[in-house]
């Protein structure tokens, strides 16, 4: 079967090969996939897995072979496969624990944007009441902010979404953003949460415009930047501020099902930016290192 493997060459990140078929364990299911999620970070740290490896962490596609000892869904069922191994292929081998089953009226190309771009910001926000708080998105144009977005605004937040550019603005007020800036200095806000995704200098920005108590969530660094902290900003009086790091990779299929639920009843939005088929995965793979990409890469596998 084919399938898009890690290549570290220049040609890279990643390539079509032949690869063999997967045997799934009796604890695993047998997926078909229809669709593919590509994510930034998992492209552009592609030195991060071996050579040849089959790449790829989120799809979607049609359960051909129920795993044997039972678990998870029959054969015929659509699901969404998150944060899962080896999902660019033309059929995956999945433990059940990392599906969500797809409802009727939501297409599977929408159910592959979720994985690590929806289940990612959705750990986050649930950990801490946000109704009435005032949370900023950093890198809010991309597959994770456009999400991020719309569950806070669905969880009764005020929402500052702050983008790299005025073009990348587009759409942010209607999921749900109240606010929108290319600059932090553009408001005096105070924010008792902070999803970031972009790293470097923005941290120490938004360190700088905490509230008290509050807390930076750092789920990226697409910036690829450092961060330096001015003297003496680290330390204050009052509420502790704190800055968390994120890497929870524990089984998807809980958050999945939640968000395809909310996906069903209309009230979140798969923010798919680019759609094409998976042969021109290039040319995808170019247009979200060029930040043209708002939102979700997903490409249909032929």
């Amino acid at each position: 079967m084919r399938a898009l493997v890690v290549d570290h060459s220049e040609a890279g990140p990643v390539r079509f090969a032949d690869v063999d078929e997967p045997v799934p364990s009796a604890g695993e299911a047998l997926v078909e996939i229809r669709h593919i999620g590509l994510n930034f970070g998992e492209l552009n740290y592609v030195d991060q897995w071996p050579v040849g490896a089959v790449h790829g962490h989120d799809a979607a596609g049609v359960v051909v072979r129920a795993a044997s000892d039972g678990s998870g869904p029959p054969e015929g069922t659509r699901v969404a496969v998150g944060m899962a191994p080896h999902a660019w292929a033309e059929r995956v081998a999945v433990s059940p624990a990392s599906l969500g089953t797809v409802p009727e009226g939501v297409d599977l190309a929408d159910a592959a944007a979720l994985g690590i771009a929806g289940v990612t910001p959705f750990r986050v926000l649930r950990k801490r009441s946000l109704l009435a708080r005032s949370v900023l998105i950093t890198g809010a144009s991309g597959g994770v902010g456009h999400f991020a977005v719309q569950l806070a605004a669905l969880a009764g937040a005020r929402v500052t979404a702050l983008v790299g550019s005025p073009e990348r603005a587009a759409g942010l007020r209607e999921l749900g953003a109240d606010k929108v800036l290319t600059d932090l200095a553009e408001t005096g806000d105070r924010f008792d949460l902070v999803l970031d995704t972009v790293g470097g200098p923005v941290v120490a920005q938004a360190w700088s415009s905490l509230a008290e108590g509050g807390t930076i969530h750092l789920v990226g660094y697409s910036s690829g930047q450092e961060t330096t902290f001015p003297s003496g900003t680290l330390f204050g009086f009052g509420e502790p501020r704190s800055i968390t790091t994120y890497g929870d990779m524990t089984p998807t299929g809980g958050e999945l099902t939640d968000l395809l639920g909310l996906m069903a009843a209309g009230r979140l939005a798969a923010p798919v930016g680019l759609r094409g088929d998976w042969q021109d995965v290039d040319d995808a793979v170019q247009a979200l290192f060029a930040r043209k990409v708002h939102g979700k890469a997903v490409l249909d596998v032929a």
